[in-house]
């Protein structure tokens, strides 16, 4: 089902946010399913900080048959993000200017530029329009910015275990992973593995968040009765989770995407959240989980309470913020119930 990655480039100048030029630009995109006559049943996903444009690969059994990704029904696509290293123009890819790559030259990015970049692919691929855009944390930003950037893009907006700005709260974990990737002696240094070691306990780090207690408790309980004083399990897990991304993912792109982050909110320079997230006249699917340590239910309550026509849900799971991950039958009910009420008005 899944289709192979492609690569679109754009050869003209994007100016970021931040006043920095990118001369050109790559975006990398997956694509399932086929558009239909009416180019009217595209959804965007929008996806969340390590992963990558292959929605199927790192979102299980949601790009299914009968479930809300329905590739039968729907046109889905996903592209990677700016400063990613998945495709995607990042610190990894080349400077024209220098014919080498960025490294820790490459700009700081906003969940705004990101969105930019996804307009921009929109163009190409001929899209005016989406049936819904989705994304979860750091995916919802992107799906919340590109709802008040260009509000007659989509029709519906699902936002997972997300939030309209990144609280003091995210932004400390935030910047512990930064700190523990620039305490690595090698970040800095011009070749791909440089930070790699301090990405590892970054990701770590991070990994407490994202799983919370309960979860910890409930997966990685020592064997009984331990033989062992000091090693326990949990200690190679938090290992092991460390060593995966190294195997996978760039240290630059990981410290630019944290920063992505901490640029988020939805209200600056509008006049403020409240205005902003009243304006939005479409309806709005917000989902909280019930554990969730980064993005907790009480984080929701502006999206839930100051978006018009927006159904709020909490979902249970022990899971916490990577319960949106784990737990995609849960979604699959309350995204397929919230299409079919919002497709009949």
């Amino acid at each position: 089902m899944t289709q192979n990655l492609k690569v679109y480039r754009h050869q003209a100048p994007v100016v970021l946010e931040s006043g920095a030029v990118l001369p050109q630009i790559d975006i990398a995109y997956h694509t399932f399913g086929s558009l239909n006559e009416e180019r009217s049943n595209v959804i965007w996903v929008l996806h969340a900080l390590t992963a990558n444009s292959d929605v199927a690969d790192w979102w299980p059994h949601t790009v299914e048959q009968g479930r809300f990704l329905d590739p039968e029904k729907y046109f889905i696509v996903c592209a990677n993000v700016l400063g990613s290293c998945y495709g995607t123009t990042g610190p990894l890819s080349v400077n024209p200017a220098t014919g080498e790559a960025w490294y820790d030259d490459f700009p700081r990015v906003t969940i705004r530029d990101m969105v930019e970049c996804h307009r921009i692919l929109a163009r190409h691929l001929g899209i005016d329009h989406a049936y819904a855009v989705i994304g979860s944390s750091m995916g919802g930003y992107q799906a919340l910015e590109w709802v008040v950037t260009a509000p007659d893009f989509a029709r519906r907006a699902v936002l997972i275990a997300t939030g309209s700005h990144t609280r003091p709260w995210q932004a400390a974990f935030n910047e512990t992973m930064r700190m523990a990737i620039e305490a690595d002696s090698t970040y800095g240094e011009r070749h791909p593995d440089a930070g790699a070691a301090g990405m590892g306990a970054a990701r770590a780090i991070g990994l407490l968040s994202y799983r919370g207690r309960y979860a910890y408790d409930l997966t990685q309980p020592d064997a009984e009765p331990r033989t062992d004083i000091f090693p326990r399990r949990v200690h190679s897990y938090q290992r092991h989770q460390g060593k995966k991304l190294m195997d996978r993912f760039n240290a630059y792109s990981y410290h630019r995407l944290c920063s992505a982050v901490d640029s988020h909110d939805v209200g600056r320079g509008r006049g403020g959240r409240e205005k902003v997230l009243r304006s939005i006249d479409i309806p709005v699917l917000v989902i909280a989980i019930s554990s969730d340590l980064v993005f907790p239910p009480c984080d929701h309550a502006d999206m839930a309470d100051f978006i018009p026509r927006a159904d709020y849900h909490e979902m249970h799971s022990e899971f916490a913020h990577d319960g949106f991950l784990i737990e995609y039958m849960k979604l699959n009910d309350l995204i397929t119930d919230f299409f079919n009420k919002t497709s009949s008005k």
